[in-house]
C-alpha cells in the first residue's frame, strides 16, 4: 500500500508543540497518515482576496504533508454556506422544509469540488489511496476519475443518509450520488443509512446490489458498508479520571452538592433537538415534583454556523426556553437549567460527564453522536449514570444499554428521565459494561484500521 491521502473540508492541524488536536477522529487518521506516510489536504478556513487563491500552503509535520488551500468569499458563500449547509446539511437530516436550493450554490459546490481536485492532482502518486471525508465533497471522487486518475478512493460520510423519498426532492441528486459510484468503497455510520442508499439506487432504477456490499451504478462497480464511528475509548476513560482532580472539575462538583447533574453538550444546531430536550425537562421536574431542587441540567452549546440566518435565530430561541423555564420552575436558591452558550475545555468536559448522574443525548437526528460514546467512556466503573439517548442517532445502534426515547415525545423523554435518576447501581452497572465492553472493542482505531483495510482489499 502505498502513501494516505486524507481530503476534508477542514484539517485539524497538530499544536506547535506537537501535540494532537482533540477529538479521536483526527487523532486516529493522523496515526493512519503517520504509519503509511502520507497528506491530508483541505479548506485552509481563510478566504482569499483575489480572484483565484493562491498556491497550497504545505507544512510538513512528523511525516504527514498538511496542504491546504484558501477559498474565494464567493466560493464560501455558495460551497459552503450554500449548497453544502444550506442544502446537503437539512436534506441529510431529514429538514427539506429548510433547505433553501439556488442553482448558483449548486454551481459552485461543483466548482469547489472541482478546484479540489485540481488542488490535490499534482500531489498524488499512482500507489496512493485516497480518502474522502464527508458532504462538502461527494463530488471530488467523479472528479479525481474524468481526470484520469486509477487510484483506490474511499469515501465516509458522517452524517446521516435520508430515505429515497427524501433524496429525490433534492434537484441534481442523480449527480450527487454518480459522484459516490466513482468511489471504490462508500462507507455510512449505520445499516439503516446503507438501507438507505441502496434503497435509492433500486427506486431510481440507477444501480442496484449486486451481492452483499457490493454495487453498480453508472457504469461502475464499488462496495458500501456501514462503520460506526468511535471514540479513543481506552484514553478518553483515563482522561476523565484524571480530570477530577481539576480545580474547575471540583468547583463544578461543589456547585451541585446535594443535586444529581443531568448533562447535554450538543454543537448548535436544529438536528440536536435541544428546544425539545429543554421541554422534556421542565415535564420531568414539574410531574416529579420530588425532584425539585434536587437536579440540575447542565446544557453545553457552543455556536454553529452564525453567518446563516437560522442558527442565529436558534440560538435566540434556545436562550429564551431556558430562560422561561428557570422562571417559571426555579427558586431563590435552585436554577434548574444552567445553559451554557460557548466551548469549554476538553478536561473539564471530561469531568463533568463522570460527575453527572445522566447523559442526556437526545438528537432529532445525528449520523452517529460521539458525545454518547463520550458519556459512556468517562463513567466511574463503581458508579455508572446513566445514557439517555434518542432513537434516531447513529449510536442508538450499538448502545443498547441506553434508555432509548423518540425526542417528539415529551413525556415519554420526560419518564426516562425519571427512570435514569432512580435506576439500581446494580442495573446501571450493567447496562453500563455492557456499552463500555463494546466500545473499547469498536473504538476509533479499529474504524480507521476496518475502513482502510477493506477499502485497499484486492488493490
Amino acid at each position: 500500500m502505498g502513501r494516505l491521502i486524507v481530503v476534508s473540508n477542514r484539517v485539524p492541524l497538530p499544536a506547535k508543540d506537537g501535540s494532537p488536536p482533540a477529538g479521536g477522529l483526527a487523532v486516529a487518521l493522523q496515526a493512519a497518515l503517520k504509519e503509511r506516510g502520507g497528506i491530508w489536504m483541505g479548506w485552509s478556513g481563510k478566504t482569499s482576496a483575489e480572484a483565484e487563491p493562491g498556491p497550497l500552503a504545505i507544512e510538513e509535520r512528523d511525516a504527514i504533508t498538511y496542504a491546504l488551500t484558501d477559498l474565494t468569499a464567493t466560493d464560501v458563500e455558495e460551497y459552503y454556506h450554500g449548497f453544502a449547509n444550506r442544502v446537503l446539511w437539512p436534506l441529510c437530516h431529514y429538514r427539506m422544509d429548510l433547505a433553501e436550493y439556488g442553482r448558483k450554490e449548486m454551481a459552485g459546490y461543483f466548482r469547489v469540488n472541482r478546484f479540489f481536485a485540481h488542488r490535490l492532482a499534482p500531489l498524488i502518486k499512482p500507489d496512493d489511496v485516497i480518502w474522502i471525508h464527508d458532504y462538502h465533497l461527494i463530488p471530488l471522487a467523479a472528479e479525481l476519475r474524468q481526470m484520469g486518475f486509477s487510484n483506490r478512493i474511499g469515501f465516509f460520510l458522517h452524517i446521516p443518509w435520508p430515505p429515497a423519498d427524501l433524496v429525490v426532492m433534492m434537484p441534481a441528486h442523480q449527480e450527487i450520488v454518480r459522484g459516490l459510484a466513482y468511489c471504490d468503497l462508500v462507507g455510512f455510520q449505520t445499516d439503516y443509512d446503507l438501507q438507505n442508499f441502496a434503497g435509492y439506487l433500486r427506486r431510481e432504477e440507477i444501480g442496484d446490489e449486486v451481492g452483499p456490499g457490493r454495487f453498480r451504478s453508472h457504469g461502475r462497480m464499488f462496495r458500501a458498508a456501514a462503520y460506526p464511528i468511535s471514540i479513543e475509548t481506552a484514553a478518553f476513560a483515563a482522561f476523565a479520571g484524571k480530570a477530577m482532580a481539576s480545580s474547575m472539575v471540583r468547583k463544578a462538583q461543589q456547585s451541585v452538592e446535594g443535586r444529581d447533574l443531568i448533562i447535554g453538550v450538543d454543537r448548535l444546531d436544529y438536528s440536536k433537538g435541544i428546544t425539545q430536550r429543554l421541554e422534556a425537562f421542565e415535564r420531568f421536574v414539574v410531574t416529579n415534583p420530588g425532584y425539585q431542587n434536587k437536579v440540575t441540567f447542565l446544557q453545553v452549546t457552543p455556536k454553529s454556523r452564525s453567518e446563516v440566518p437560522e442558527y442565529e435565530q436558534m440560538q435566540k430561541m434556545v436562550a429564551e426556553q431556558a430562560g422561561r423555564i428557570n422562571g417559571a420552575i426555579g427558586t431563590v436558591d435552585w436554577v434548574p437549567i444552567r445553559y451554557i452558550n460557548r466551548s469549554i475545555g476538553r478536561n473539564l468536559l471530561a469531568g463533568l460527564y463522570r460527575l453527572a448522574s445522566v447523559g442526556y443525548v437526545t438528537p432529532l437526528r445525528d449520523g452517529m453522536n460521539l458525545v454518547a460514546k463520550e458519556y459512556v467512556a468517562a463513567q466511574d466503573p463503581e458508579k455508572p449514570g446513566v445514557l439517555v439517548l434518542s432513537r434516531f442517532a447513529g449510536a442508538a445502534r450499538e448502545l443498547k444499554g441506553a434508555l432509548l426515547v423518540n425526542p417528539y415525545d415529551t413525556e415519554g423523554t420526560a419518564n426516562a428521565l425519571a427512570k435514569a435518576l432512580s435506576m439500581p447501581l446494580a442495573e446501571r452497572k450493567e447496562r453500563w459494561r455492557a456499552m463500555m465492553d463494546h466500545l473499547l472493542a469498536h473504538d476509533v482505531a479499529a474504524w480507521c484500521q476496518g475502513f482502510l483495510d477493506d477499502l485497499t482489499a484486492g488493490a
